[in-house]
Parts: structure tokens; C-alpha cells; sequence
């Protein structure tokens, strides 16, 4: 009985000693050899490349005329003849309308008549002092032509004959500037009071788009720098356009308004939406495609390529352009940088390069 408890006993330790032995062994086993059961991820690769890198500055807006001025009908009258239509061109000077002159007439004739009265009374009483203005004495002669006219009424008689020639040209309303007629108000007939809006003539060969730019880039913006313009009319051909102005005020949400004048006007209307994209050059940047960037846990990540594996490197990104961003910490120029298959991609993990 005694030996049987010491065979057992052999046994046992005998067992433990191999069970050890084996979980030993499989410790042993490194992690190489599991990274190479798993199947190599296929990605493409860029370059990070130190080079003039473009800013894109984006902002939309609305076309206006450059110039946009209303046609006003200072006098009052009936409205006789009117021959332009919304929408039609006119010239700077063109008669657009015509009130009824009749009135106007009648007090230019009684102008002319009262001039003529005053300026006989006063050759009448000029003849009191035929001795003075015979003799050579021109300040004195001067004096007493000015007092003589004024006591007869001719200096008045003048302004007011003036002023109705200036009410019988007012009949006629001329179009202040060049350009299209847009909001006419009256018909043809109509009673017009005096001060009236007739319409608006803007000058659509010179359209401008004005748009809201953040606070932090207005510094990347000069006067005469280029702009593309995308009307929502037309999203697919860019129109070229130039900065003329920059509001010298930030507004109360952090924005500045930034004037551009197009080159063309073709087809387009004030009032139209647009997207303006501003380019401001960076140079000496480095950038990678923006594939390259994916964001784990709120932080930009870009993966590189060593010895076949993927290798993490948390970065921080500057200006981003739509198609590369700005890398201002993270990695080094010329480092070959993981495009594709990034999302879910681990650090160190197999990767092989494949091409387009």
C-alpha cells in the first residue's frame, strides 16, 4: 500500500513538471511570428513634400453692379412718353422719359417777359446818369449798374428765367449712368409728384461679388490678389475675378467684407448667389495629400511606411486646401505617407504598397 502511494505520487509530480514544461514553451513563441499569420494590408503611399502650397480662402456672396444708381423725376407732371422697358440697355445721357412741358413752357415765357421788363426799367434809369457813365471813371460806372439792377429787379428776373429753363429741362429724365434699367415704377400717363423714383440703372458689364472672409485669414488677402468665381448659375466654370476692397472693420460675428470685380459679366445678373475661392500662396510648406490625415480621438494622425510596417505619428495640421493640408509638427519631408486603407489601420501593422 505503501509503494502505491509513492508510485502515485511520482506521477503526479511527474505530470505538473511536463503541464509547466509545455506552457513554457508556448510563452516562449514570439509575437513575429503572429504579425506574420496576419494578412499584409494593401495601401497606396504618397510623399510628404516641403513646396509652395496654395491656401484656399472660400466664401460665397451675392453679385451687385458695380455701379447702381436710381433715376429720379425732380418735378412733378404727367408722364407723356416712356420708352424703355426693365431690362433694357441704355447709354449715360439717353431721355428715358417725358412729362407733359406745357406748364413748364408758360413759365419760362413769363421769365423771358419779366427779364425784359426789368432790364427795360433799368435802361430807362440808366439814362439819369448819362453823364456818369460817359466819363471814364469804371469803378463808378460799375457801382451804379449794379445798384440800377438791382433796384429794377434784373439780378432776380436772371435767376428766375434760370430756374424755369432748368424746370423745362427736367421735363426730360436722362439716364445718370450706363447700364440696364431694373424696377421701373410708372406707366406712361401716370401723375408723377416731384422726387420720384422712375427706376434703377445698374451697370451690369461691371459686376461685383462682395463676400464675409474670417478675421484670421484677412491677412492672406491683398488688393489686385486673383479669385475664382463660381456663380450658382454656372458651378462648373470658374469666372476670374480680382480683389478691389477690403472693409477695414471686423464685424460682430468675426467676419470682413471683401469686394471682387470680375473680368466678365457674361450672363450673369446682380443679386446672384456666387462662391468666390481666393488663392494665397504658402511657400515652403510641407504638405501631404489630405487622405493621408485620419483623426483618432479628436487628433490628426498621419501613418508612414518602415520596414513594410505602418507607424503612428500624431501631427499637427496648419491650412488645408481641399486636396493637401499643411503639416507643421509631426513628421519630416520625404517621409512616404500612408493614403489608403488608413482608417482602421493599427501601429505596426503589415502593410504592402500597391500602385494605381
Amino acid at each position: 500500500m505503501k509503494h502505491y502511494r509513492y508510485f502515485a505520487l511520482i506521477f503526479l509530480m511527474g505530470f505538473s513538471f511536463s503541464c509547466q514544461e509545455d506552457t513554457e514553451k508556448q510563452e516562449e513563441i514570439p509575437a513575429e511570428s503572429f504579425r506574420n499569420e496576419v494578412a499584409a494590408t494593401e495601401v497606396r503611399v504618397a510623399k510628404a513634400e516641403t513646396k509652395s502650397f496654395d491656401y484656399l480662402i472660400n466664401a460665397t456672396g451675392k453679385l451687385e453692379a458695380a455701379a447702381q444708381v436710381k433715376a429720379v423725376i425732380e418735378q412733378p407732371g404727367y408722364l407723356i412718353e416712356l420708352p424703355i422697358r426693365e431690362g433694357q440697355s441704355v447709354t449715360k445721357g439717353q431721355v428715358i422719359a417725358k412729362l407733359d412741358p406745357t406748364e413748364a413752357e408758360i413759365r419760362l415765357q413769363k421769365a423771358q417777359i419779366a427779364l425784359q421788363n426789368a432790364q427795360a426799367s433799368f435802361e430807362n434809369d440808366k439814362l439819369g446818369f448819362s453823364r456818369d457813365f460817359a466819363s471814364g471813371d469804371e469803378e463808378r460806372k460799375t457801382f451804379l449798374e449794379q445798384q440800377l439792377k438791382a433796384k429794377n429787379g434784373v439780378f432776380l428776373a436772371e435767376i428766375e428765367l434760370k430756374e424755369a429753363q432748368l424746370n423745362l429741362e427736367r421735363c426730360e429724365v436722362k439716364a445718370p449712368i450706363s447700364g440696364k434699367v431694373a424696377d421701373l415704377q410708372f406707366k406712361m400717363g401716370s401723375l408723377i409728384s416731384s422726387n420720384a423714383e422712375l427706376c434703377e440703372i445698374l451697370s451690369t458689364n461691371n459686376l461685383e461679388l462682395r463676400v464675409k472672409v474670417l478675421e484670421s485669414d484677412i491677412g492672406l488677402i491683398s488688393i489686385n490678389q486673383k479669385s475664382e468665381v463660381y456663380p450658382v448659375s454656372n458651378t462648373q466654370e470658374a469666372l476670374e475675378g480680382r480683389v478691389i476692397a477690403i472693409n477695414p472693420k471686423v464685424d460682430e460675428n468675426g467676419l470682413v467684407e471683401v469686394a471682387i470685380r470680375l473680368t466678365s459679366s457674361q450672363n450673369l445678373l446682380p443679386g446672384m448667389n456666387a462662391r468666390a475661392i481666393i488663392r494665397a500662396p504658402q511657400s515652403n510648406s510641407l504638405v501631404v495629400p489630405k487622405d493621408a490625415v485620419v483623426y483618432r480621438s479628436g487628433r490628426a494622425v498621419v501613418f508612414t511606411i518602415e520596414d513594410n510596417e505602418s507607424r503612428w505619428n500624431y501631427v499637427e495640421v496648419g491650412k488645408d486646401n481641399g486636396q493637401e493640408i499643411e503639416i507643421l509638427d509631426g513628421i519630416t519631408s520625404g517621409s512616404t505617407v500612408i493614403t489608403t486603407n488608413n482608417l482602421q489601420l493599427a501601429h505596426q501593422a503589415p502593410v504592402q504598397i500597391v500602385s494605381e
